[in-house]
């Protein structure tokens, strides 16, 4: 396969067929830096050479009546977590303030649980209306499946961004979780976007799909025209009914990270939960094909040190992408 003509036919508006699609997946070791230069072709042309920075702020902790079976936060799971009510307005605001020192564009607002109550949507509206004022983050809020006129309360507070992540293909939806549906994802997801919030869907992979469901994961996110693109690869911890799984290495890691820039080449696409444990020293390369990360801890996993990652930014050459709309002081 010709890497760089592919992504030259991409950045003409073509959609690969599902034979190129396995083909990336499927790439000779060999070919590897091929492949990420075709994929950084595409990257460069929407992005340049600048990394958005996230940072999680863990609003709500364990707790949750789901079955997923990566969750360490789940009914089935017996994995030590912290467990917590929502936090209060303060401890919002002090994350946000650590984001904005930090450079971290950003600020995402994540709780456990099948949905909100209003009491929860109050905190995160009332916190969301103060950040916005004082640090001009770009918020994204992920609390679970949402009502219609809860995704309207948090648009007219200034939540910018949705994450409700579609995490697998509809047929392997069912191998991973049966309390909620595919279907039920999906929804939500729409439901932010009428709305008029930006959604944020994506996918963990490592959970004993195939890689026709990873392609499968790839074109529905491009169906749903979602915005920015979580792939978070499995961090299996001991507890859940996925511990013990690890099927991926560093550089089928990569292939799919080019494989979502080749299917999705406009997006923001966010190398998430799992980075460091399975890019390990791969890590860099990843950005070539996509153009944001995490910084910092997960939900209930650490993160490397903040540090390290500015450090891997600097040496790519790559620009942090931080352009607050207010400046504190």
């Amino acid at each position: 396969m010709d890497w760089l003509a592919l992504a030259d036919r991409v950045l003409l508006g073509e959609e690969i067929t599902n034979e190129e699609a396995e083909a990336i997946l499927d790439c000779p070791d060999d070919e590897l830096l091929l492949l990420m230069q075709g994929a950084y072709r595409i990257r460069k042309k929407y992005y340049g050479n600048k990394v958005k920075l996230n940072m999680i702020m863990n609003a709500k902790s364990g707790l949750c009546p789901e079955n997923c079976g990566y969750c360490s936060q789940s009914a089935v799971s017996s994995a030590p977590v912290q467990t917590y009510k929502m936090v209060d307005k303060e401890t919002l605001l002090r994350g946000a303030e650590r984001a904005y020192q930090s450079k971290i564009g950003t600020y995402c607002i994540v709780a456990s649980g099948r949905s909100p109550s209003e009491k929860e949507i109050d905190t995160v509206v009332s916190a969301v209306k103060e950040i916005k004022e004082k640090y001009g983050l770009k918020i994204c809020a992920c609390l679970g499946i949402l009502k219609p006129e809860q995704a309207l309360r948090l648009k007219e507070a200034g939540v910018d961004r949705y994450n409700h992540n579609i995490n697998t293909s509809k047929e392997h939806h069912p191998n991973i979780t049966t309390s909620h549906t595919y279907d039920d994802r999906v929804r939500t997801v729409e439901t932010v976007k009428e709305a008029g919030i930006s959604p944020c869907s994506g996918v963990i992979v490592g959970m004993k799909e195939t890689k026709q469901d990873v392609i499968a994961m790839a074109r529905s996110l491009k169906a749903l025209d979602a915005d920015s693109i979580p792939v978070n690869f499995l961090h299996a911890i001991d507890g859940t009914p996925l511990a013990g799984t690890n099927e991926l290495n560093p550089r089928y890691c990569l292939k799919v990270l080019a494989l979502f820039r080749y299917i999705n080449p406009t997006k923001e696409i966010r190398i998430s939960g799992g980075r460091e444990v399975n890019l390990r020293s791969l890590q860099p390369l990843g950005l070539y094909a996509a153009n944001s990360i995490f910084v910092g801890d997960y939900l209930t996993t650490a993160g490397q040190e903040k540090s390290e990652d500015y450090k891997m930014l600097e040496d790519l050459g790559f620009e942090i992408d931080f352009a607050p709309s207010v400046y504190a002081l």
